[in-house]
C-alpha cells in the first residue's frame, strides 16, 4: 500500500494545502491547466471511482456520521452535469470535503504528468512566508538571497495585498467560514497559496514596512530552494534543513535542528546533526511551518532520544492496527557504537506543524520524553495514499487513524507544554521567544542534573 504521512479540513481552500504543503501547488499553476475536450462519461466515471476507493478503504466504516451511499446519490448527478474538469472535481471535492478529515483531496493530473514528462517545476517561491498574529498577517520568515530578501522585506513587515486581494478580506472569510481549524490556519493557507507561482512568474504584494510605511512590490518567483523530493503522484517538495549551535544561559550548549517535511533524504542530514550535537546539553528540534510526510521516519527520529522500543502511538486501519515503535539508534554515522541521547529534547510547533510533525511531537510528549513550545499544532494527523482515477487525476484519501494511547490529536493538534506566543515587535526585533524558551528550558535541566 502506497502510504504517506500523516494531515483534515472540511474545506476546499485548506484541504489543498495539507501533506507536505504539496497542494499548494494547486493554485499557482491552476490558470497553467491545458484546455482539453471534456469527456462527461469519463468525469462520472472519475466520480464513481473516487467514491468506491473511500467507500472501500477509509478507515471508519461509519464515516463519521455521513450517509456515504445517500451523499454519492445526492451528488452524482452534479457529476453528470459537469460540463469540464473544473466543474467535476468541484463536485469530487464537495464529497471529501463532507467527511471534515485531513488527507482527503484531488491533485490535478497536470501536476504529476507535465513533471513526469518535462521535469518542469510548476511551483516557485518569492521568498517569504506569514502568519496571522492577531488581526494581521506579518512576515514571519525571509529566506536569504530570495526575491523577498532582495527587495527589502523583512520579518515583522504587515502584508496587506497579494495581487488583487486584499488580506483583510481573506482573513475575514476564513473567521466566517465553517472549520475544525482555527483561524490562524485557515488564513495562512489561503494566503500561502496566492504567494506560491510558477517560476519567473510574477506576484505583486503590498506590505507595511517596520515603520507602518506602504510598499508595493512586484516579486518574481524563482524556483524553490532546497532539495527537490517526488512522492509519488504528489507534486516536487523542495526539503530545507538547518542546524546551528546556540549558547543558553549559564553557558549551557544547544543544538538547533530546522526541516519543513519529513522525507527520506533529510535522515542523512539529521543523523549527522545529531551525532555532531551528542557531547551538547540538549537538542531542539523546530518543526514549526512542517507540514508533515512520511510517517515512517517517526520511528527512526525518535530513535535518536529512546534506548526501548517505546510505541509513540497507533496508526488505524479498518482491518489492521500498527504500533509506531521507537528505533534505538545503537550506532552513530561512522558506524560507532552509541547510546541514544538522554539529554533534555524540546520540539517547537505552531499552527502549521501538520501530520507527521504533529504524531512524533504528540507521541514523544506522552512518553515524558520531550517537552513542547509555542502554539497548538494544526490537528491534522491521519495516513493516507492515493491512487489514480479514470481521468488521470490522483485521489489522495485517508486510510489511517492515529491515536496515542486512545486519543486523536485530528481536529485538536498537539497542545504545547508551554504556550509561547510571538509578535510583530519580536519579528521587528530579530527575537524567536519560542526557541529562546526551549533554551532556556533545557539550560535549567543543565543546572537541575547537577
Amino acid at each position: 500500500m502506497k502510504t504517506d504521512a500523516l494531515g483534515k479540513p472540511p474545506v476546499p481552500s485548506i484541504s489543498r494545502l495539507l501533506t507536505v504543503a504539496a497542494a499548494l501547488a494547486l493554485a499557482a499553476c491552476a490558470h497553467r491547466q491545458p484546455r482539453v475536450p471534456y469527456d462527461r462519461a469519463g468525469g462520472v466515471e472519475t466520480f464513481d471511482a473516487a467514491w468506491r476507493i473511500v467507500h472501500e478503504s477509509y478507515f471508519d466504516t461509519a464515516f463519521g456520521g455521513v450517509d456515504w451511499r445517500a451523499l454519492r446519490d445526492s451528488l452524482r448527478p452534479g457529476a453528470e452535469r459537469a460540463r469540464n474538469l473544473t466543474e467535476l472535481r468541484g463536485v469530487v471535492e464537495t464529497m471529501l470535503d463532507r467527511l471534515g478529515r485531513s488527507h482527503l483531496m484531488l491533485i490535478p493530473r497536470e501536476l504529476s504528468d507535465s513533471a513526469d514528462r518535462t521535469g518542469e517545476v510548476l511551483r516557485g517561491s518569492v521568498g517569504m512566508d506569514v502568519r496571522l498574529l492577531g488581526e494581521r498577517m506579518v512576515v514571519t520568515r525571509v529566506d536569504s538571497g530570495g526575491p523577498a530578501a532582495r527587495a527589502g522585506v523583512r520579518p515583522g513587515w504587515i502584508l496587506v495585498t497579494v495581487g488583487r486581494d486584499r488580506v483583510e478580506a481573506i482573513v475575514r472569510r476564513a473567521r466566517a467560514r465553517p472549520s475544525i481549524f482555527r483561524v490562524e490556519t485557515e488564513a495562512w493557507g489561503s494566503v500561502a497559496g496566492r504567494l506560491l507561482a510558477p517560476p519567473d512568474s510574477t506576484v505583486e504584494v503590498g506590505l507595511l514596512d517596520a515603520a507602518d510605511r506602504p510598499v508595493r512590490l512586484r516579486l518574481v518567483s524563482v524556483v524553490s530552494p532546497g532539495e527537490p523530493v517526488r512522492l509519488g503522484g504528489l507534486p516536487t517538495v523542495f526539503l530545507r534543513f538547518e542546524k546551528e549551535r546556540r549558547a543558553g544561559p549559564g553557558g549551557a550548549s544547544v543544538g538547533v535542528l530546522r526541516f519543513n517535511a519529513w522525507m527520506a533524504p533529510i535522515m542523512r542530514q539529521l543523523d549527522a546533526a545529531v551525532d555532531s550535537f551528542r557531547t551538547m546539553d540538549g537538542i531542539v528540534l523546530d518543526l514549526r511551518g512542517n507540514t508533515g510526510g512520511l510517517g515512517a521516519m517517526i520511528s527512526g527520529v525518535a530513535g535518536h532520544f529512546l534506548e526501548r522500543r517505546d510505541t509513540l502511538g497507533l496508526m488505524r486501519t479498518r482491518q489492521t492496527t500498527l504500533a509506531i515503535a521507537a528505533n534505538p539508534r545503537l550506532v552513530d554515522t561512522g558506524a560507532r557504537p552509541v547510546r541514544p541521547i538522554a539529554g533534555p529534547v524540546a520540539v517547537l510547533v505552531d499552527e502549521v506543524s501538520a501530520s507527521a510533525s504533529e504524531a512524533f511531537a504528540g507521541g514523544m510528549r506522552a512518553l515524558g520524553r520531550v517537552r513542547v513550545f509555542g502554539q497548538r499544532s494544526m490537528g491534522a494527523v491521519l495516513g493516507a495514499r492515493w491512487d489514480r482515477l479514470p481521468n488521470g487525476d490522483q485521489l489522495y484519501h485517508a486510510v489511517m487513524a492515529f491515536d496515542i494511547h486512545g486519543t486523536s490529536l485530528e481536529g485538536t493538534g498537539v497542545v504545547p507544554d508551554e504556550p509561547v506566543a510571538v509578535t510583530r515587535e519580536d519579528l521587528l526585533a530579530g527575537r524567536d521567544p519560542v526557541l529562546e524558551a526551549a533554551i532556556r528550558w533545557i539550560a535549567t535541566q543543565r543546572r537541575g542534573a547537577r
